[in-house]
């Protein structure tokens, strides 16, 4: 296992879990502000938590095609180091947060086939970041922390876009190493892959996931 992987936890909601993922040596937390998420957050507790986040780890916000007024709430009330767009933004909505808000952006992209990569080098011309996830299915309530993994074949051999990404989507403790593996990830995001119930995070598949990274 390479030892330059970063990771992030996302979708916390509470002061322990915060201080898990800190110790565990995450690179990124993420926050959700998606009223249908088990995972969504205050503004006000969003605040409380960032606060406990310690220098040097980014603090990521997970908004799902929110409005500008949406977004002023949020970073004028949570510290944050970035913005992630976990919906149907397109590429000109990308930019125009990006220069709005002066944050970098990650953009999430749905991945269940090998035509869903092309999407890729479009959101690379405007994103900071991208993240690389499984596509949810069609009816589904989220658009991410399903708990879904892709086929990571799909990733071999293409490490090197133009932008840093972070391969998303069905990872846990158990098979992160191999998801790593397969796709040459430097970045990984777990979500539900670290809960003991949905939108509850576990302290010791935190420690796990980490573990399996070194």
């Amino acid at each position: 296992m390479p030892d330059d992987v970063r990771f992030k936890i996302c979708g916390l909601t509470a002061p322990e879990h915060v201080r898990a993922a800190a110790d565990a040596g995450a690179g990124y937390v993420g926050f959700v502000f998606f009223p249908k998420s088990p995972r969504h957050l205050q503004l006000s507790a969003a605040a409380s938590l960032a606060q406990l986040v310690p220098a040097g780890i980014a603090k990521v916000a997970l908004v799902v095609n929110a409005t500008d007024e949406e977004l002023d709430r949020i970073v004028s009330m949570v510290p944050l180091d970035m913005l992630q767009l976990h919906g149907k933004e397109s590429p000109d909505r990308v930019a125009e947060v990006k220069d709005r808000f002066g944050l970098p952006v990650m953009k999430a992209i749905g991945i269940a086939e090998a035509e869903d990569l092309t999407a890729i080098d479009h959101y690379s011309e405007v994103a900071d970041q991208l993240l690389v996830d499984a596509k949810p299915p069609r009816n589904a309530e989220l658009p991410g922390g399903n708990g879904l993994a892709f086929d990571w074949r799909l990733l071999a051999g293409r490490k090197y876009w133009r932008r840093p990404w972070m391969l998303a989507g069905g990872l846990t403790p158990d098979n992160v190493a191999e998801a790593v593996r397969m796709t040459g990830a430097r970045q990984v995001d777990v979500s539900s892959g670290v809960e003991s119930a949905p939108g509850v995070k576990d302290v010791g598949l935190i420690r796990a996931f980490a573990a399996a990274l070194q």
